[in-house]
């Protein structure tokens, strides 16, 4: 099964809709393979978002990173990549199709609820950025032959 990295931004956490997202996450058929709370600094954003950190709104973006500490999680399932990304919709929620998590829940480009990796490639390094080895778990859940079709596993 494939991983993704998430991250529940600040704004997902002071609005209380932690359990609301990674629920759909959940009935979606999708696996927590790892999950945290932590405050994340300076450092480790801008290796995060080494992309953006000439952007004229990268200081800002940190600030919006760092006001509270925010939930890291590794979810497994198959092409969980892409089922991650289409659930969360576009980056600027204003934008984002109903039915999606910045969809439903936002209404900021900045402010939008929650990061997705964008790759198979980027979830494996941003998964090893943020968790030791020891903090992923492998586990079977018992709902899985009524989630996928045994060519599918």
């Amino acid at each position: 099964m494939e991983q993704t990295f998430i991250i529940f931004k600040p704004s997902t956490i002071t609005r209380g809709l932690v359990g609301d997202v990674m629920t759909r996450f959940q009935r979606k058929g999708l696996r927590i393979a790892g999950i945290k709370m932590m405050q994340l600094n300076e450092e480790i954003l801008r290796e995060h978002y080494a992309h953006l950190v000439d952007r004229d709104f990268f200081p800002d973006l940190v600030r919006s990173m760092m006001a509270t500490p925010v939930i890291v999680a590794v979810l497994s399932g198959k092409d969980a990549v892409t089922v991650v990304r289409t659930m969360t919709g576009s980056t600027n929620c204003r934008k984002a199709a109903p039915g999606t998590i910045r969809g439903d829940f936002g209404m900021s480009g900045q402010e939008n609820i929650i990061h997705a990796s964008d790759s198979p490639e980027n979830a494996e390094i941003e998964i090893k950025r943020f968790f030791k080895p020891e903090e992923i778990f492998d586990y079977t859940l018992i709902t899985l032959p009524a989630t996928y079709a045994p060519d599918e596993l």
